[in-house]
């Protein structure tokens, strides 16, 4: 008698990943973490757009521009990073490229806006380091 116990559902589980295109848990992690981070940094966009009152301008910055200016990249990059993890979800190859090169310039925002919202600059850089992270360390398709 040939048993089947915990092999079925394990073979089940690949055959939908295949299907879907993502197959690592790294990446659905990774586009999760895109997907999220996007969506925070256009909430951010928009407030710093609005002018709103949550911000607190500080004097003397190196990289100081208008608060409107770091609304619109901030709004421009999170819709860059969300429409990446996006296609991760898709199973596109380019998205990871993508992804890593766009984590890393959402990192690059989030520190030179440091001064405007100091904790949660640190809390969407690290989701960033973490994207980037999940995207390098996913196996290649050829490995699945």
């Amino acid at each position: 008698m040939t048993s089947h116990g915990s092999g079925a559902g394990s073979g089940a589980a690949a055959r939908s990943s295949e299907r879907t295109g993502i197959g690592s848990g790294w990446l659905v992690f990774a586009a999760v973490l895109m997907v999220f981070g996007g969506l925070m940094m256009i909430f951010d966009g928009i407030a710093a757009i609005a002018e709103d009152d949550v911000f607190v301008t500080t004097r003397n910055y190196a990289y100081a521009f208008d608060l409107t200016s770091w609304g619109w990249i901030h709004l421009i990059v999170g819709v860059v990073v969300t429409l990446a993890g996006a296609a991760l979800f898709q199973g596109a190859t380019w998205a990871r490229v993508v992804g890593v090169a766009v984590a890393g310039l959402a990192m690059l925002a989030n520190f030179l806006w440091l001064p405007y919202a100091p904790f949660w600059a640190i809390v969407l850089i690290a989701i960033n380091a973490f994207v980037i992270w999940a995207l390098c360390t996913a196996p290649r398709p050829s490995e699945r």
